[in-house]
């Protein structure tokens, strides 16, 4: 009887330690399920900025001359897509308005435009049309583009009057207005889809102590708060308030050979991400990615 009942009871031990290690066994598959890293587009050359899209698939930008926009899936469970419809030229960043059905675009040169694409289809990013925005005096306009590829004629130089940006960097889309910057007059721009207006948002020549310099990246929190990434600078992410309080929100330090850049926030809003492109060494395989859980502010 003694035998039998502590057969029984080794058994019931077996079992609670089999049950035990398989539950630690799925914590650990759960962990790095959630901590996983894995790559969702490759072959392509100098990628740059980007944007999220309604649909949740990202886009990714060429930073060359003869670059193209990338669609890829964030989970990595298909194959990333070049879409030869949004145009070939330098970008840099891409902002969606679903309101308008349309994806602002940003050229990273000297010269550069500012675009927008309108797919035939929202949600379908295979065909559609490229435009360029057009300033006549004080009144702004849409113009087709009349050849997306830029070859021979590069997109920024086929539609007369064409406005030019002196290196369009990152773009951000909230509430009818489009959020650009560019880093060669370190100004953010505000253009107001609405009523096709376009605003400066920050101009660093204003001021004799600019607190943002080497505008790069941009993003914004649901709250109204705009964020900016510095290439250089002090290596500063700054925010931007709706009541027009610029001031740097976090600083990396120890890293003057790098840059900042990435900056965007979780589909939550409480955590943001952000990179240092070169991170201490200097060096383009040597970038850090962080993440900061804030708090970030929730109200005005």
């Amino acid at each position: 009887m003694f035998r039998r009942r502590h057969r029984l009871d080794l058994r019931v031990q077996l079992r609670d330690e089999q049950r035990w290690r398989w539950r630690q066994r799925r914590q650990v598959r759960q962990q790095r399920q959630h901590h996983r890293r894995y790559r969702i587009l490759s072959g392509t050359t100098r990628n740059c900025a980007g944007g999220p899209t309604p649909w949740n698939t990202w886009l990714s930008c060429e930073e060359t001359d003869d670059g193209y926009t990338w669609e890829t899936d964030p989970w990595g469970a298909e194959a990333a897509v070049r879409r030869d419809a949004m145009g070939r030229f330098k970008h840099e960043a891409a902002a969606c308005d679903p309101d308008r059905k349309v994806i602002y675009q940003t050229e990273d040169t000297s010269d550069g435009c500012f675009y927008r694409f309108i797919p035939t289809t929202w949600g379908d990013l295979s065909a559609g049309t490229l435009q360029v925005l057009v300033e006549d005096g004080t009144t702004l306009s849409w113009e087709n583009v009349p050849d997306p590829d830029g070859s021979p004629t590069a997109t920024r130089y086929q539609v007369a009057g064409a406005k030019q940006f002196n290196g369009g960097e990152g773009a951000f889309y909230r509430n009818g207005y489009c959020y650009f910057t560019t880093k060669g007059d370190n100004r953010v721009w505000a253009y107001d889809a609405v009523n096709n207006k376009l605003h400066i948002a920050y101009d660093d020549d204003l001021t004799s102590n600019p607190p943002l310099t080497g505008v790069d990246n941009i993003t914004g929190a649901t709250v109204g708060d705009l964020y900016v990434a510095e290439d250089g600078g002090n290596m500063e992410v700054c925010i931007i308030t709706p009541d027009d309080i610029i001031a740097p929100f976090l600083r990396v330090t120890g890293q003057d050979r790098s840059e900042l850049c990435g900056v965007w926030f979780n589909p939550a809003g409480n955590r943001m991400y952000f990179s240092s492109q070169r991170g201490t060494t200097g060096s383009s395989s040597g970038g850090i990615t962080y993440e900061v859980t804030g708090p970030f502010r929730t109200s005005l």
